[in-house]
């Protein structure tokens, strides 16, 4: 399918301190798509505070997070995610956690996310590779944008001593245990908005448990 190929055909870009209007102390990493028939749109990233929260452009695929965020142990990681417009295909965006060496050869994370056809996605990000840990999965707990092209997702991640729980506007739409691909939940956690989106963030937040 083509958006999950939008999602899988992304290499790595750069790293780069954000600047002039940006949160202090956050970073981005881009990915810029290899599908010729699934290309990047013109222009620059840009990440802003805005409001309580933080809104993102994307014309290439990106990574966000401040190195001081980290987590360990039990806890609950959620953000709300306003999609301004659709693009033309469906392209995903959520949460990041488990991260690390987010600026290296190493980086690795697990990612949760939702896209405009009503769908979510569980990932696992390992160096170059970025295999599914879940396929893209229909759920009537992902909103799809409405007649002005919005949408609002209220997205969360409860990590326990056992288990995960992935949750969309209260719903628990999957959950994996701490072994595997999803063993690893401590580090630093994020953002992640995939290319030709625009995204507001609201209440990015975690809470040890």
């Amino acid at each position: 399918m083509k958006h999950a190929v939008s999602v899988a055909a992304l290499a790595l870009l750069s790293v780069l301190p954000l600047v002039a209007q940006s949160p202090q102390g956050w970073k981005v990493r881009s990915d810029r798509s290899m599908s010729a028939s699934d290309p990047d749109a013109a222009g620059a990233i840009k990440f802003v505070t805005m409001g309580t929260g933080f809104h993102a452009t994307n014309p290439q695929a990106a990574v966000y997070w401040n190195p001081a965020n980290t987590v360990t142990g039990n806890y609950t990681l959620k953000g709300t995610f306003n999609l301004m417009r659709p693009s033309s295909h469906p392209n995903y965006y959520g949460l990041v956690f488990g991260g690390s060496d987010l600026e290296g050869a190493g980086q690795s994370y697990i990612y949760f996310m939702v896209a405009q056809d009503g769908t979510w996605l569980l990932k696992r990000r390992e160096g170059s590779a970025a295999p599914n840990v879940t396929r893209n999965t229909p759920s009537d707990a992902v909103k799809k944008p409405d007649a002005s092209g919005k949408s609002v997702n209220a997205l969360e991640v409860r990590v326990t001593a056992d288990k995960i729980e992935y949750v969309v506007n209260g719903t628990t739409v999957h959950t994996t245990p701490k072994t595997g691909p999803t063993a690893k939940t401590d580090g630093i956690y994020g953002i992640r908005v995939n290319h030709q989106l625009e995204v507001h963030v609201d209440g990015f937040a975690v809470t040890k448990q």
